[in-house]
C-alpha cells in the first residue's frame, strides 16, 4: 500500500489538506471519504486497510475547520464551501486516475455533505455509499436551541452551541479513547453558523432527494446516539434512485466503521461496491 497527502486550495484561498492510499496494482475503481463533523480523514483506517488490499484506491480530505485543513473548527461560513471543496478534490482525483469509476463515501455530517454533492454532481459518480448519513435534527436537539442557533448564527456565528458526545461513537471503549486523545479531532462546541447551515442543507436535501437517481447504499447502526438513525429511512425512501440499498445494523452505534462488527460491516460495502463496478 502507497500512502501520499498534501494540500489544495479551498475556498477563500484555504489550504486544505488530502490523502490518499494506493493499491500495489492499478486500481480497479476510486473510493472518495467525506469524513463526519469535528472529525478527520485518518480515522478512517478500517476501511483503508480493507479495500485498498481488495485493490480499491481511497482517497480522502479534511473538510475546511478540520483536520490538517486550514479554517475556525467546526465553522463553516456557508454550506457550500465543503461541496465546492469536494469538487475541487474530485476534479483533482480524476485527472490523476483519468476514466476510473469514482465511488463517493460519506459518513455523518459527511453523509450530508455528499448527498447535497449528488445533487448538483451525480453524473459524473459510479455510486454512492453513506454511513449514518446526519440528515434528519436529533430528537434530543430542542426547537429552541434550533431557534437560537438560527438567530446567534447571525448576530455572533461563532458561538458554540452543542458538543458531540464521544461515548456514542461507537462501543469500543478504545476507538472512544482514540478519538478523545486525538490532537487533530475537535472537542469543543459546534458553532451556530455551523448548525444552521447543517439544518438547511438537510433541509434542501430531503426537498430535493428525488432527484438523486444513482446506485447508492445507505449503512446505519440502530441504536446510532449522534444521528438521527430514521434520518438513513427516510432519506431511501424519498432518493429516486432504482437500484438503492439499506442496511441497518442492529445494536451498533453511530460509527459503523469502528464499531466492533466493523469487519461485517466492510465486507457488505465492499461487496455492493464490488457489484456496481463498471456502472456509470
Amino acid at each position: 500500500m502507497k500512502h501520499q497527502d498534501g494540500y489544495l486550495k479551498g475556498v477563500r484561498d484555504t489550504n486544505i489538506y488530502y490523502q490518499y492510499w494506493l493499491p500495489e496494482k492499478d486500481p480497479k475503481a476510486i473510493l472518495l471519504i467525506a469524513h463526519g463533523l469535528a472529525e478527520h480523514s485518518g480515522r478512517y483506517m478500517n476501511l483503508v486497510n480493507h479495500l485498498v488490499p481488495s485493490g480499491y484506491a481511497v482517497y480522502g480530505i479534511d473538510h475546511i475547520g478540520h483536520g490538517k485543513s486550514d479554517g475556525k473548527r467546526a465553522y463553516v461560513e456557508r454550506f457550500q464551501d465543503y461541496t465546492e471543496t469536494l469538487k475541487n478534490y474530485f476534479d483533482m482525483i480524476q485527472e490523476w486516475q483519468p476514466n476510473k469509476s469514482i465511488f463517493l463515501i460519506g459518513h455523518s455530517m459527511g453523509g450530508l455533505i455528499s448527498a447535497a454533492y449528488l445533487l448538483n454532481h451525480q453524473d459524473e459518480i459510479s455510486g454512492a455509499v453513506l454511513s449514518g448519513p446526519s440528515i434528519k435534527v436529533p430528537d434530543n436537539i430542542s426547537k429552541a436551541v434550533i431557534f437560537v442557533g438560527k438567530m446567534l448564527s447571525i448576530i455572533i456565528p461563532g458561538a458554540g452551541l452543542v458538543r458531540l458526545d464521544s461515548d456514542g461513537l461507537s462501543r469500543d471503549s478504545s476507538v472512544v479513547e482514540a478519538y478523545v486523545n486525538d490532537p487533530l479531532v475537535y472537542t469543543g462546541k459546534a458553532t451556530a453558523r455551523l448548525g444552521a447551515e447543517l439544518i438547511k442543507a438537510m433541509q434542501n436535501v430531503t426537498l430535493q432527494a428525488a432527484n438523486i437517481n444513482l446506485p447508492i447504499m445507505i449503512a446505519q447502526g440502530s441504536d446510532d446516539k449522534l444521528v438521527d438513525p430514521g434520518g438513513a429511512q427516510l432519506l431511501y425512501d424519498l432518493i429516486g434512485s432504482k437500484d438503492k440499498t439499506i442496511k441497518i445494523y442492529n445494536g451498533l452505534y453511530h460509527e459503523i466503521f469502528n464499531e466492533p462488527e466493523h469487519e461485517q460491516v466492510l465486507n457488505d460495502v465492499t461487496t455492493w461496491i464490488d457489484s456496481h463496478l463498471g456502472d456509470v
